[in-house]
């Protein structure tokens, strides 16, 4: 049970209801998670939901390094949503299953790809850290370039946000759905990939490119 009341456009003040219809001309077709607590602060909707589409949508790295990077994020927060959302956009851009498993579970991902290693490595770093120590900075600044950089750490900037908003206000996920990021067992590996398989990828195919997740 959510903390914050989750507004049907008949609730809507007119701020809240322009934000709302903004945010679904954009490449989103419906609203969940965090965008039913930060409705209730319009302009903070409104500058959020532009701040995502951009790091969702339209930054420099390819979706394998953002998908993951936004996976560290949702684990080192314990974000259920962000999980549920996120779990299945990474594998569908290419991070394999056993890597997905791996950061599930607080395991070392064996990361074949340089550029992911240095994704991981460097979002681990600035969530535990706060910052990161100079090799690792210009190891990312040669894999990634500069610019590739600044959009990285706006994502973590961004996914910090949402996962913190979906924590304090206990945003819930879909009807029926159980919480991913449960204790890792043997007999949970398993469970998750048939998750990924079934449930969250049949789940992406239906929603296509114009996600309804942050």
């Amino acid at each position: 049970m959510p903390r914050i009341a989750q507004l049907i456009p008949a609730e809507m003040d007119a701020a809240q209801k322009a934000v709302y219809d903004n945010i679904l001309a954009g490449p989103r077709d419906s609203l969940r998670g965090p965008f039913h607590a930060w409705l209730h602060s319009p302009e903070l909707a409104d500058r959020a939901q532009h701040l995502g589409a951009f790091c969702r949508f339209s930054t420099s790295l390819p979706p394998a390094l953002s998908e993951l990077a936004i996976l560290v994020i949702a684990r080192h927060w314990r974000s259920q949503f962000e999980w549920y959302a996120h779990a299945p956009m990474a594998l569908e851009a290419g991070i394999p299953e056993a890597v997905i498993e791996a950061i599930r579970c607080h395991q070392e991902p064996d990361l074949v790809e340089s550029d992911q290693r240095v994704v991981y490595d460097f979002v681990g770093q600035l969530l535990r850290d706060r910052t990161v120590d100079q090799i690792l900075y210009d190891q990312a600044v040669a894999a990634l370039s500069e610019r590739g950089l600044v959009d990285l750490v706006g994502i973590v900037g961004y996914y910090c946000l949402v996962s913190a908003t979906l924590n304090v206000f206990d945003m819930p996920l879909p009807a029926g759905e159980s919480e991913p990021l449960g204790p890792c067992r043997p007999a949970d590996s398993g469970l998750e990939r048939e998750w990924l398989r079934a449930g969250g990828l049949a789940r992406r195919s239906l929603v296509g490119v114009r996600s309804t997740d942050p």
